[in-house]
């Protein structure tokens, strides 16, 4: 994989200010790779081994966070960011406006 792309995506991340979520679509979109969310997903899942980014602010477009990483959403609710019945972000309300 491309390390600029990498580099370029974990930029995008880091900008997300607390108590704000971003979706994968929408970071795919910045980076310019408008076709390559899944891409985004995975670079996502490998970011400690660049450093330590603000990974948990970033969820599906409905708002869905991760399977299996419960930490995601204790780190959400200290940032503010409060969920649906559903455990979703309500992304009318909490999604990056750039």
């Amino acid at each position: 994989m491309d390390e600029a792309f990498i580099y370029q995506i974990l930029a995008i991340v880091s900008e997300i200010p607390k108590g704000k979520v971003a979706s994968y679509k929408q970071i795919a979109e910045l980076s310019g790779h408008d076709k390559n969310a899944r891409l985004v997903g995975r670079i996502l899942s490998h970011a400690s081994y660049y450093g330590k980014y603000p990974c948990h602010r970033v969820v599906s477009q409905s708002g869905r966070l991760v399977p299996h990483w419960d930490e995601q959403k204790e780190l959400l609710l200290e940032e503010g960011i409060e969920f649906k019945k559903n455990d979703h972000v309500d992304m009318k309300k909490y999604q990056w406006k750039v």
